[in-house]
């Protein structure tokens, strides 16, 4: 029993002393939570760290050495989420990285233990090893590259009453919001869009519940074609509790630039509305952030393109 405590307890505290530090908004020019050495290599180190205060022959099964760290990153995980240190949609997102690159470190964690009779020192080197990297990588600064979220939807209504949808989207009711990853992550879901004229320079205004406004401008009009807009979020509009800092539009890590709206013709009853929006992001792992992204602006088009076609046709 002594032994299964210290082989969750250590990994899950040294979890939370580098939870801290790297949640520190003062070192947060050398240490940040949104970064590689936090997402990768802080849950391979509590891997390989439950593995070495584990019993040498457990660490003979690869299964153990895979599955065992995956308990001190959901205690993890658990802790963080009770004290509110970060909220749920954030932990969501990042476990499957976390559970993986932690059975890399039980993976490796386990073969040192078979292969070394002393680990002192390689203990030491690995639990201190983010507090050297991070510092590293904060010096090399993030990348923040474009990316566009396409997609369409096909409509059986008159073009003129499709347009209408489009340009303006009276209030949406809960029960209309067929949104699932943005409702499953809890964001904010749309009520309604407003657009003062149908012309070049209009305003428009997209609404969302908690807070969350889309400041928007077009920029191209084509009367019952296509509309394009630039797309400003300001984060001070929104309340504190409406998004995980993380996650928050127009923040520093994610802001949505443009979109449009184009109207194409099929035939004679069928019209094909095209949605399409540019982001960017600017972390050191968009490979994999950009995979959460391109789907939350899918959802929430493929929702507003659900509700006009609906409209369209049936109202």
């Amino acid at each position: 029993m002594i032994n299964i405590l210290k082989i969750i307890a250590i990994p899950t505290i040294y979890a939370l002393l580098l939870r801290t530090v790297f949640g520190e908004s003062t070192w947060n020019g050398v240490f940040n939570m949104m970064s590689k050495t936090f997402l990768f290599l802080l849950p391979s180190i509590i891997g390989a760290l439950t593995v070495y205060f584990s019993k040498k022959e457990q660490t003979q099964s690869f299964t153990y050495c895979f599955c065992m760290p995956w308990v001190p990153i959901l205690v993890f995980f658990l802790i963080t989420l009770i004290f509110g240190y970060e909220g749920w949609p954030c932990l969501l997102m990042i476990l499957p990285i976390f559970l993986l690159a932690s059975s890399i470190g039980g993976l490796i964690g386990g073969y040192f233990k078979q292969k070394k009779k002393d680990n002192k020192v390689y203990l030491s080197v690995l639990t201190i090893l983010p507090l050297l990297v991070s510092p590293i990588e904060s010096y090399m600064g993030a990348n923040s590259t474009p990316y566009k979220a396409y997609t369409y939807i096909d409509i059986n209504a008159p073009v003129d009453k499709i347009w209408d949808n489009v340009t303006r989207v009276s209030e949406i009711k809960k029960e209309q919001d067929k949104g699932w990853l943005t409702n499953l992550l809890n964001f904010p879901r749309p009520i309604k869009a407003e657009l003062n004229f149908e012309g070049v320079g209009a305003y428009r205004e997209a609404i969302f519940t908690n807070g969350l406004v889309f400041h928007e401008t077009v920029t191209e009009y084509v009367d019952n074609k296509k509309m394009s807009f630039t797309i400003k979020a300001l984060p001070h509009e929104i309340p504190l509790t409406t998004m995980d800092e993380h996650l928050v539009i127009g923040g520093k890590y994610f802001d949505v630039l443009n979109g449009t709206y184009e109207l194409e013709k099929l035939n004679d009853k069928t019209y094909r509305l095209h949605l399409w929006s540019n982001f960017k992001l600017t972390t050191t792992f968009n490979f994999y952030a950009s995979w959460w992204a391109k789907n939350i602006m899918k959802d929430i088009q493929n929702n507003i393109l659900q509700i006009e076609k609906q409209r369209a046709e049936n109202e």
